[in-house]
């Protein structure tokens, strides 16, 4: 199941991150192999939240690092708490500035924004993650872009002109990585 999530995950960033250019940076760390996927099938705690700021620390060849939930029934409401107690464990870490703290969910919806949305596509995933970013880096990719304030607006109408029934396409097609939509109807 691990790899399959890894590869579900990797997908997404390849077809929507990087193929509809919602993050103009993530192609460069995808082909230079800085992406680490963690999967936790548990619910996430504090210590293991802090063992991958400090594997971030220790090893800078990772640049980014997606921690992926996979318990079951993590609604979004759920999730949203979880992001929440993750950004106060990140400030108790003195790591506020150092890293930062984004957010992803299969069932993403935008402060009022309704659900069926395209723009909440932009942060819809395969399954619930904290993505984990080194600030250096993000401000020096935001500094080398010229006009990164622009990039959410973007992404936004952008998913909008996709519109909804193609973006939600997108996203199912990354449930399929590595295997046929058969081949997913048969698993156990």
């Amino acid at each position: 199941m691990t790899a399959d999530v890894v590869a579900q995950t990797r997908a997404w960033i390849e077809k929507v991150v990087v193929g509809c250019n919602f993050c103009p940076f993530a192609a460069r760390e995808l082909r230079q192999g800085g992406i680490r996927y963690h999967v936790l099938s548990e619910p996430i705690e504090k210590q293991a939240f802090l063992d991958e700021l400090e594997r971030l620390d220790q090893d800078a060849g990772i640049s980014t690092t997606f921690l992926i939930l996979t318990q079951p029934d993590l609604t979004f409401d759920d999730y949203l708490l979880v992001v929440q107690q993750a950004q106060v464990w990140l400030e108790e870490a003195d790591y506020e500035g150092v890293y930062q703290l984004a957010s992803f969910h299969p069932d993403y919806c935008f402060a009022d924004s309704v659900s069926d949305d395209a723009a909440n596509f932009t942060n819809r995933s395969p399954h619930p993650m904290l993505h984990l970013l080194r600030e250096e880096a993000v401000s020096a990719a935001i500094d080398s872009h010229g006009n990164a304030e622009s990039i959410p607006a973007n992404n936004i109408r952008l998913a909008r002109q996709h519109g909804l029934a193609y973006m939600r396409e997108l996203l199912e097609s990354c449930q399929y990585s590595g295997r046929t939509p058969d081949d997913h109807l048969r698993s156990p």
